[in-house]
């Protein structure tokens, strides 16, 4: 089943945080930035899958596999490749407008790769 509409292409960071909070979502927030971006500064319940793995053909994390995916990076670019080449592979997948970029500046936390008070890189 899929949450969004096919012409959905785009979600705003209230929206991704709406639909990918709780336990009992069917979303995953997918951060597609790099290694050192993510290590700095993430949204607490994210799944990271870099963009340069998904290119080449890397799977998905378990936790991302089977669900509906939100995908965010910094400021919004790559996770628009990402969410069109996951929806190229039959997945549910849409970008958050803005990215991290986004989410930090309307005041959702960010953690670093300890689970402290973390930076947008």
């Amino acid at each position: 089943m899929f949450l969004f509409r096919k012409s959905q292409e785009r979600v705003s960071v209230d929206e991704a945080q709406a639909i990918t909070s709780g336990d009992q979502s069917d979303a995953v927030l997918l951060d597609v930035r790099e290694k050192n971006e993510w290590k700095s500064g993430h949204a607490p319940n994210a799944v990271h899958a870099p963009l340069t793995g998904l290119v080449t053909g890397g799977a998905l994390p378990a936790t991302a596999q089977g669900r509906t995916l939100v995908v965010i990076c910094r400021s919004g670019h790559r996770s628009q490749q990402a969410a069109k080449l996951l929806a190229e592979r039959g997945a549910d997948a849409v970008d958050v407008e803005g990215g991290m970029n986004a989410w930090a500046a309307a005041g959702y936390p960010v953690v670093d790769e300890r689970g402290n008070s973390g930076s947008i890189a």
